[in-house]
């Protein structure tokens, strides 16, 4: 394992009715101004709007709303929520919903802390920003992990660009496993595959050898895959759920990347595909993600056949590449399985100029098995385009 600094900031609240317990407790360590974040109004459809508002009333807060975060939050989404944080003098954001809201709420934070524009902070600059409006979250939909850490992704429409931000991590965290009753099936199928995906990205990066963190990561992932086998098959079954819900926060709250330098490519050639035809994060991946481990097993043959063997039960080959390809087919027909689409023109995307353009704008990562060129990339999303 490299050597690692580990530090943990957000206290979770975990269970049903944890909103309600985390709010008494939180609450009366801030100011009375409070700025309610949410989506596109399903929180209002569903009671958990009137769950929260009642709770900041009968704490005697001000509330200003943040409606309308979009699943692919943009960043003039982003200063819009600044500006609402500096004219109302926010004490506290609380942000409830997925991970599209909170990774919003992230950036909103460190921006409305920060006199000079963020994304030039970071990317020209070169600096992370040290602070931010406090936050608390209520996790609605769980996968992303958002709720665990200070990264956030936003779409930049006018630079094409989806990719991380630094922001604020939360102080506080809510994950009732209820509230993702509240959302479709999909969008909870395509969440808990997110989760996969942030395990699998961090299991195959460096070191390649086995570790205490890749084998807690093990576990992990053969949990999820089967209790996304359970939710699909019962959508009340509650264990699942949570077992699901816990397993998103696993992955990013920074335990299985200890002593790693981690994967993320399959994020970063999404994150461009998002940017460009704002795709659902969970169906791209699933797409994705199978072409690119065919082609990354070959440069990791033993890691990626460890995996095949570790989590889907892959007897052991005539060689350890054959075994880790192995391992790559029972991943495919896994997602196929599980209903999430396998090819880029089931998600309506068709434009190969468009594929161009993703390739030659990905983020390319250090802990990836290989430094992929514009033309593998591209070659990879056209033999996922159907």
């Amino acid at each position: 394992m490299e050597a690692f600094t580990f530090s943990y900031p957000t206290k979770n609240y975990f269970g049903q009715g944890a909103a309600r317990k985390a709010l008494a407790e939180e609450l009366p360590k801030y100011g009375k101004h409070v700025l309610l974040a949410y989506g596109g109004g399903s929180v209002k459809r569903n009671g958990i709007y009137d769950e929260v508002l009642a709770i900041l009333k009968e704490q005697g807060k001000e509330v200003t709303e943040f409606a309308g975060i979009m699943s692919n939050p943009t960043y003039r989404k982003v200063q819009e929520g600044a500006r609402l944080v500096r004219e109302h003098r926010i004490d506290l954001i609380l942000a409830v919903g997925g991970g599209s809201v909170l990774d919003c709420c992230k950036a909103v934070s460190a921006q409305a802390a920060l006199e000079e524009d963020l994304y030039d902070y970071e990317y020209a600059k070169h600096k992370v920003p040290t602070a931010g409006v406090p936050m608390g979250v209520i996790v609605t939909a769980s996968g992303t992990g958002s709720e665990q850490n200070a990264g956030a992704v936003i779409t930049y429409e006018e630079k094409n660009w989806k990719g991380p931000l630094w922001g604020t991590a939360a102080s506080f965290a809510v994950l009732d496993p209820y509230y993702t009753k509240t959302v479709p099936m999909r969008q909870v199928i395509s969440g808990a595959f997110d989760t996969l995906s942030h395990c699998l990205e961090t299991y195959l990066g460096t070191p390649r050898e086995p570790n205490l963190s890749d084998v807690m990561n093990e576990s992990v992932m053969r949990s999820v895959i089967e209790n996304i086998r359970k939710v699909k098959a019962d959508p009340e079954d509650m264990q699942a759920r949570s077992e699901l819900m816990w397993a998103s926060a696993m992955a990013e709250n920074g335990v299985l990347k200890l002593g790693k330098v981690t994967d993320f490519q399959c994020h970063m050639i999404e994150h461009q595909l998002g940017a460009y035809t704002d795709c659902n994060h969970g169906c791209g991946l699933a797409v994705i993600q199978p072409e690119l481990y065919r082609h990354l097993a070959p440069e990791a043959p033993a890691q990626f056949a460890r995996l095949a063997r570790e989590v889907f039960g892959v007897a052991e080959q005539e060689s350890e590449l054959a075994t880790a390809l192995a391992g790559v087919e029972k991943f495919a027909d896994f997602i196929e399985e599980i209903g999430l689409p396998t090819t880029l023109k089931a998600m309506g995307i068709e434009d190969k100029a468009v594929l161009h353009a993703v390739a030659a704008t990905s983020i390319r990562t250090p802990g990836c098995a290989k430094k992929l060129t514009d033309e593998e990339i591209e070659d990879i999303l056209l033999h996922v385009l159907g």
